[in-house]
């Protein structure tokens, strides 16, 4: 294999280009705390505040600071499943992100979390597609579009496809029926199961905090408040989201917002978003 120039490689790596995951901020903790003391005051448990913490922080790219919420959601806890469950929830928020966010930065956050959690667990995977689980798989994901979209599901379907015929394909099949909508034995022995109301805090997490995309973060604000209107929230499998109601409710979405861009401010340092900054070459 032939080797990179240093030039190349400094050209690669020039800090412009902005090739580095973020730090931890020395105020990011802080913030976390806050939130899981806004989230207690309204009843909201912490698989909501964890699971929005987590999306943000992700869509950010910062994987030190995923490994201070992790520490500070298992703080108070000696119970070795406990702190499991937390870690287990927190990779499963983040490999849903790859839906929202790209593959780099899942794979960015994900390994230096995994190497810096010593209680996490080896899981098996619950996403190959095969013959057998093919149609089953391709139904979660018809079942979540139409949750979320309806009464404009088959509308958006067919705008889509005006785009180019397979992208509305491919988004249901691979997107909402392999990723996003949970397998049915997934999270009920490691905690790791989203489910239907914490993945739609994921997407308003992951899409607040990229910006530029408001009118995604609007659908997704309204597939929140369809989970509680369509049931979906309680259907077969699902676990109960403390706080959730409120979470669908006008004050609960400000409160979602606000909060991802708490975390925004605190990790860009007043900067705005890493996900899509722009290459800024300071001039010569």
């Amino acid at each position: 294999m032939s080797k990179l120039s240093s030039s190349l490689k400094a050209l690669i790596s020039a800090p412009f280009a902005r090739p580095n995951t973020l730090p931890a901020t020395p105020q990011i903790r802080s913030v976390y705390e806050k939130l899981r003391q806004e989230a207690a005051a309204k009843n909201v448990g912490a698989p909501a505040w964890l699971t929005l913490s987590t999306a943000a922080t992700m869509t950010m790219n910062s994987p030190e600071s995923l490994t201070e919420l992790y520490n500070l959601a298992t703080a108070s806890s000696k119970d070795k499943t406990q702190s499991v469950q937390t870690a287990e929830l927190m990779r499963e928020v983040a490999l849903k992100c790859i839906g929202f966010n790209g593959v780099p930065r899942t794979i960015n956050c994900l390994g230096e979390f995994a190497s810096r959690t010593c209680c996490v667990d080896v899981l098996t995977p619950t996403r190959i597609p095969s013959p057998k689980n093919i149609n089953e798989m391709m139904s979660r994901g018809e079942g979540l579009w139409k949750s979320i979209y309806k009464p404009f599901d088959q509308k958006l379907f067919s705008k889509l496809a005006d785009s180019h015929p397979d992208l509305p394909v491919f988004i249901v099949n691979h997107e909402y029926g392999a990723l996003f909508a949970d397998p049915q034995e997934l999270g009920h022995v490691t905690g790791a199961k989203v489910g239907r109301v914490l993945t739609s805090i994921v997407a308003v997490a992951c899409l607040r905090a990229q910006t530029g995309v408001g009118p995604q973060v609007t659908s997704h604000i309204f597939g929140l408040r369809k989970a509680f209107e369509d049931g979906s929230f309680k259907a077969e499998g699902e676990f109960e989201v403390q706080g959730g109601e409120w979470l669908a409710s006008d004050e609960g979405n400000v409160w979602i917002l606000e909060s991802v861009d708490r975390i925004v401010e605190t990790l860009g340092e007043g900067k705005g978003s890493s996900f899509a900054p722009g290459i800024k070459k300071s001039k010569l």
